[in-house]
C-alpha cells in the first residue's frame, strides 16, 4: 500500500491534465451505456410503431454523441500518455539527481549495466502504467456498476447469473498475480545482468581484440542472454496463463448469455429487443472484464520497475551534508591529518591506520611508497570521497565534517592517474573545470598545460571531438586535457595523482614546469612513483602498509639511507 502511494504521489504536479483524462474516460463510458439503451427502444418500440423520423431523429444524436466520443477517445489516448511520460521524465531525472548524491562506495559495489538497467529498462513500463492504471480501473469501474445496474432493470435473474462470474474470475487473476510479479522481477533483473555484461565487453572491446578472446567474450554474453531469455519465457508464460483463463471465463459468460437469455425470450420473459440490448451491454460487460486483465498485467511491469526504482532511492548516501555544515571560505589550504584510520568495509582489511601529518599551506608534499601503501587512498579522503573509520582530517582548523561537500570539493583539484574524459569535444571536456570560464579563460588553462598548440594544430581546434572517453587522443593527450581542467578550476588545494604518469620524458618536463606554476603559494599533495618529479618538494612522506615510516626533503632522505634511498636509487 505505501508502494502504491508514492506512486500516485507523482500525479501531483499533472492532476490538471490526468483529470482531464478521467473526465474523458468517464464520458466515454456513458456514451458506451447509452447505445444498448437506445438500441432496446428502437428494436422494441420505434420500429414496430413505424416511427421514422424519430429513428433519424436518434440516428442523428448518436452521430453527434460518437463525434464526442471521437475527440474524448482522443484526448484520453494523447494526453493520457503524455501524463505517463511526464511522471517517467519525473522519475528519470530524480533517480539519476540521486544517483549523484551516492558515494563512491555504490559505484564500487554496483556495476554501471545494473545502473543504467535501473534509469533505463526498469521506468520503461512506467508510461502506460502511469496511463492506463487508473483510467482501465475508472472506466471498468464505470461499466460494471452501470451495465449491472441497467441489466438488473431488464431482468434481473439472468443478471445475477452473469455477475456471480465475476468473484470467480477475481479469484482466478489474484492466484495468477504473485506468479506473474515474481516472473517479471526475475526478468528485471536478468536484463539488468545482461547490460551489466554488454557495457563491460563494449568498454574491453580493444582489450578483448589485442587477446583474440572475441569468441569468449560471444560466450560470456551467451550465458547472460540465454537466462535473459529463459526467464522472459516464463513471464510470458504465465502471462498467457492469466489472459486465456480470462479470455475462457468471457466465452463462457457470452454462452450463458446467449443460451439462458435465449430461454428467457422462448418463454416471454423478456422481449428480442431485450436480449439484444443484453448482449450488447454483456459485450460492453466483457471489456472492463479485458481492460482489468491488462491492468493486471501493466501493474505487474509497471510496478515491479517503480520497485526496483525506489530500491535506488532509498539508498542513503554514506556521506552527505551534516546539519550545521558550513562554507569553505578565504581557504589557506593547510591540511591535518589526525590518526586517520580507513578500510574499504568491514570485511576488508585496513588501509591506513593512524596517520598523524600536517601540511603546512603553500607547501608542497609528496607522498611516496610502495604500492599498496594507501596513498591513492588518502588522497581521495581529504576531498571526503569515503567517510573514515576513525580520526580526523581539518583543512584551515575545520573539520572536512563540517564543511558543505560542495564547498569542500570546489577547493580541490584533483588530477588521477586514470584520466577519465566525457564524450564530446576539447573545450568542453577542459570547461568541465569551470563551466563559467569564458573562451580565453579555457585557452588560457590549456596554454598553461602545453596542450594549447596541439588542439590549434586539429582542423576543429577546440571543438574537436574526442570520441567516447577520448578515445581519439593519446595517453599524453588526455593528461594535459584533465591538467588543464585543474588549472580552469584554479584550486587552493592541488592533489596529482601520478599525474604526469602517462607523459613521454620531454612531455613530462615542459608539463611538470606547468605544475610546478600551478602549485605556486598553493597546497599540493603529490603522488608519484617517479621519484624525480618530487625531488624539489617542500617535503616527502613516505607512507607503506605500516604508516608513514618516513619524512623529510630528497637531500635528507637520502642521508638517512632508508626506504625512499633505496626507491629512489632504484
Amino acid at each position: 500500500m505505501q508502494m502504491i502511494k508514492r506512486f500516485v504521489s507523482y500525479y501531483k504536479p499533472h492532476w490538471k491534465l490526468f483529470l482531464l483524462d478521467m473526465i474523458c474516460a468517464f464520458l466515454i463510458s456513458a456514451f458506451d451505456l447509452v447505445f444498448p439503451i437506445v438500441s432496446r427502444n428502437v428494436i422494441n418500440e420505434i420500429i414496430p410503431q413505424g416511427r421514422i423520423k424519430s429513428l433519424f431523429v436518434i440516428t442523428g444524436v448518436l452521430v453527434l454523441l460518437y463525434i464526442l466520443r471521437y475527440i474524448a477517445n482522443y484526448i484520453v489516448d494523447y494526453y493520457g500518455h503524455v501524463v505517463g511520460t511526464r511522471m517517467e521524465f519525473d522519475m528519470r531525472k530524480e533517480i539519476f539527481t540521486h544517483i549523484q548524491s551516492l558515494s563512491f562506495s555504490y559505484f564500487d559495489n554496483t556495476k554501471t549495466g545494473h545502473i543504467m538497467s535501473r534509469i533505463v529498462n526498469d521506468l520503461r513500463e512506467i508510461t502506460e502504467l502511469a496511463h492506463h492504471g487508473p483510467e482501465d480501473l475508472f472506466i471498468s469501474f464505470v461499466m460494471l456498476i452501470g451495465s449491472f445496474i441497467i441489466l438488473m432493470r431488464i431482468e434481473w435473474r439472468l443478471t445475477l447469473v452473469i455477475f456471480a462470474f465475476i468473484p470467480i474470475m477475481v479469484c482466478f487473476a489474484i492466484i495468477k498475480r504473485n506468479k506473474m510479479e515474481e516472473a517479471f522481477r526475475n526478468q528485471r533483473i536478468k536484463i539488468a545482468k545482461v547490460n551489466a555484461q554488454l557495457e563491460n565487453s563494449i568498454s574491453g572491446i580493444r582489450v578483448a581484440k589485442s587477446f583474440t578472446n572475441e569468441e569468449y567474450e560471444i560466450d560470456k554474453f551467451d550465458i547472460g542472454n540465454s537466462e535473459f531469455k529463459e526467464a522472459r519465457e516464463v513471464s510470458f508464460k504465465s502471462m498467457a496463463e492469466f489472459t486465456a483463463g480470462i479470455q475462457f471465463f468471457s466465452n463462457i459468460l457470452n454462452l450463458v448469455v446467449i443460451g439462458l437469455g435465449g430461454y428467457f425470450a422462448y418463454m416471454k420473459i423478456i422481449s428480442i429487443g431485450d436480449l439484444f440490448a443484453y448482449i450488447l451491454y454483456v459485450t460492453f460487460f466483457l471489456q472492463p472484464i479485458k481492460r482489468l486483465s491488462q491492468f493486471i498485467q501493466q501493474f505487474q511491469e509497471g510496478m515491479t520497475g517503480f520497485e526496483r526504482f525506489v530500491e535506488v532511492m532509498n539508498i542513503e548516501p554514506d556521506i552527505k551534508d551534516s546539519e550545521n555544515a558550513i562554507e569553505l571560505k578565504n581557504v589557506k589550504g593547510r591540511i591535518e591529518l589526525r590518526n586517520v584510520t580507513f578500510s574499504y568495509g568491514e570485511s576488508e582489511k585496513t588501509v591506513l591506520t593512524g596517520i598523524n601529518h600536517t601540511i603546512e599551506a603553500g607547501k608542497t608534499v609528496a607522498l611516496v611508497g610502495p604500492s599498496g601503501g594507501g596513498k591513492t587512498t588518502l588522497c581521495h579522503l581529504i576531498p571526503r570521497f569515503y567517510e573514515l573509520d576513525d580520526g580526523e582530517i581539518l583543512i584551515d582548523g575545520i573539520n572536512i565534517k563540517d564543511i558543505k561537500l560542495k564547498s569542500l570539493r570546489k577547493n580541490i583539484g584533483l588530477v588521477q592517474q586514470d584520466v577519465f574524459l566525457f564524450t564530446g569535444t576539447i573545450k568542453e571536456n577542459i570547461l568541465y573545470g569551470n563551466l563559467d570560464a569564458t573562451d580565453e579563460e579555457v585557452i588560457e588553462a590549456a596554454k598553461n598545460a602545453n596542450i594549447h598548440d596541439f588542439i590549434m594544430s586539429l582542423p576543429d581546434g577546440y571543438n574537436t571531438y574526442i570520441g567516447e572517453k577520448g578515445v581519439k587522443l593519446s595517453g599524453g593527450q588526455k593528461q594535459r586535457i584533465s591538467i588543464a581542467r585543474v588549472f580552469l578550476k584554479n584550486p587552493p588545494i592541488l592533489i596529482l595523482d601520478e599525474a604526469t604518469s602517462a607523459l613521454d620524458n620531454e612531455t613530462e618536463m615542459a608539463i611538470q614546469e606547468s605544475l610546478d606554476k600551478l602549485s605556486r603559494d598553493r597546497t599540493t599533495l603529490v603522488i608519484a612513483h617517479r621519484l624525480s618529479t618530487v625531488k624539489n618538494a617542500d617535503e616527502i612522506v613516505v607512507l607503506t602498509n605500516k604508516g608513514i615510516e618516513e619524512k623529510g626533503t630528497h637531500d635528507e632522505l637520502m642521508k638517512q639511507g632508508g626506504i625512499y634511498a633505496k626507491l629512489y636509487n632504484i
